[in-house]
């Protein structure tokens, strides 16, 4: 269970983090959450939201901060240059069942260095690429295999680690599907979501997908 993604930099930490250990509960442990720093609207400025993106990023790191000493349910305090919390125990629903966190899976954008480096030390590589403009350009399975592969070499931390690819699979044709996905499960993804953006797609559309079931590889 979760959103795909959660734009943090723009929330408030301590709410996120008491909205997600309750659904975790509620659950027994089935959350996900993924974050990022979100699509930046021109409007949104109008309304004071950030849109450095250099303060968004330091926004994300310290909300994450944030959100994994709560979730641990102990007396928690932080000093950050946007946040500050005085030592508090403070979390209305009780820690989450996953410990010692929620898994997180974090939108990285390769191969910027620091946006990756973000990504090891949590639990799963939302995929973007750039290019050096700093546009956003498709990825291929052998980019994920060059992702799969920085990410062995530099994670420290022995966790499961997920790379979650998405896109859209015909329901109606199961060869068709898994002729789909294979190459991004063979080059490392370990997620598939099947992503209907399209304002045209009905609920009924997106309620009949997930009848036919998910694609097998």
């Amino acid at each position: 269970l979760g959103t795909l993604i959660t734009p943090l930099s723009r929330m408030r930490p301590w709410k996120l983090a008491s909205e997600t250990a309750t659904l975790d509960n509620l659950s027994n442990g089935r959350v996900i959450l993924a974050v990022g720093l979100g699509a930046l609207d021109t409007g949104f400025a109008e309304f004071g939201e950030q849109t450095s993106r250099k303060a968004r990023a330091e926004l994300l790191d310290e909300g994450l901060e944030i959100l994994t000493g709560l979730w641990r349910g102990q007396p928690f305090n932080f000093e950050g240059k946007h946040y500050q919390i005085k030592e508090t125990n403070f979390m209305p629903p009780p820690p989450p069942v996953q410990q010692p966190r929620i898994p997180i899976w974090v939108v990285g954008a390769w191969p910027r260095p620091k946006s990756m480096q973000r990504v090891l030390r949590y639990d799963g590589l939302l995929p973007t690429m750039m290019d050096a403009e700093g546009n956003h350009v498709a990825f291929t399975p052998d980019d994920i295999r060059q992702m799969k592969a920085y990410v062995e070499q530099n994670r420290t931390l022995t966790t499961p680690f997920d790379i979650v690819v998405e896109g859209v699979t015909p329901g109606d044709d199961p060869q068709a599907a898994a002729a789909k996905v294979q190459p991004w499960a063979e080059a490392g993804a370990t997620w598939w979501i099947e992503a209907m953006w399209e304002s045209s797609d009905q609920p009924s559309q997106v309620l009949e997908r997930i009848r036919q079931g998910r694609p097998e590889s």
